[in-house]
């Protein structure tokens, strides 16, 4: 029989969309899966996954919030004591945000980077003592809105872009080390990750001024391609499997051919024109 233990991978964000998903696929390719969720009170969804997929023992719930250092902290140093090792951290927790920049505030633009931008800078930061130990794998859910600007997505885009700058600088510095980086970008992804941006879109119109024009444009055609075109959660989890337990880790993965084309038009556009003649044409 094997001694060899298990690798042990932690994941942000699991109480339900992508987060979960990734907990019971990567436990389904036989990684002890350290589960992390803001509230324990929402892990029923999760236990129930897992349970249905016949991994609810190596699925571990853990309480994390990565906007408090003290709780990334205490769940590191708990992994470490309980497993003696933590293989991979894949940074998923996040929120979305819709808004425009004339009407809101910079603390609501403070509040999106704060979740989806230092949230992953302290978790990488707490972990990354462990990846040099394990010679481990550091993984970001980001969005092709990591990769082209949206309308009405200005603080979620930038705080996304600020990972993906932020990891791809870091890389070759972790490689040193033995840590290899991967940025994993869905696209759209029919999850609860809408839902739980509480937006009431007839009150964001009423409220929009001069932009409810542009903004109805926006919502018709971004709620068309979320109800045509979005993959599952599972779908976009294969994924991170994938960049988990490949032998040859890029930098880059989407999680969709329509995800690749997408991202693909940014990184082909060197003066910025076929994007901007893109997302221009979902509000004009």
């Amino acid at each position: 029989m094997s001694t060899t233990p298990r690798k042990t991978v932690l994941i942000t964000g699991c109480s339900s969309g992508i987060g979960l998903a990734a907990a019971v696929d990567a436990a389904r390719a036989g990684w002890l899966v350290v589960a992390t969720m803001r509230d324990l009170g929402r892990s029923a969804a999760l236990e129930q996954a897992a349970a249905e997929a016949g991994v609810a023992g190596s699925v571990l719930l853990r309480q994390l919030d990565v906007t408090d250092p003290a709780s990334v902290a205490a769940c590191l140093t708990g992994v470490i004591a309980e497993h003696g090792r933590l293989d991979a951290v894949v940074n998923n927790a996040g929120s979305g945000h819709v808004g425009t920049i004339e009407q809101e505030t910079v603390a609501d633009v403070r509040a999106v980077m704060e979740v989806n931008f230092f949230g992953v800078v302290e978790v990488t930061r707490a972990a990354m003592p462990h990846l040099r130990a394990s010679g481990g794998r550091l993984i970001a859910v980001t969005s092709v809105g990591g990769v082209v600007g949206q309308p009405f997505n200005e603080a979620y885009c930038a705080a996304k872009f600020a990972v993906e700058g932020f990891l791809e600088s870091l890389a070759p510095v972790a490689a040193t080390a033995g840590v290899q980086v991967t940025l994993v970008e869905p696209g759209a992804v029919a999850s609860e990750f809408i839902a739980n941006q509480g937006i009431d879109l007839d009150a964001e119109l009423r409220a929009a001024g001069p932009y409810a024009p542009a903004l109805g444009r926006y919502a018709e055609r971004t709620l068309a391609a979320f109800a045509t075109a979005a993959q599952t959660p599972a779908e976009a989890a294969v994924t991170i499997t994938e960049a988990l337990g490949t032998d040859r880790p890029v930098l880059r993965m989407q999680t969709s051919e329509a995800a690749r084309a997408f991202a693909g038009r940014k990184l082909a556009d060197l003066d910025g024109s076929a994007v901007l003649a893109l997302t221009g044409s979902w509000v004009a």
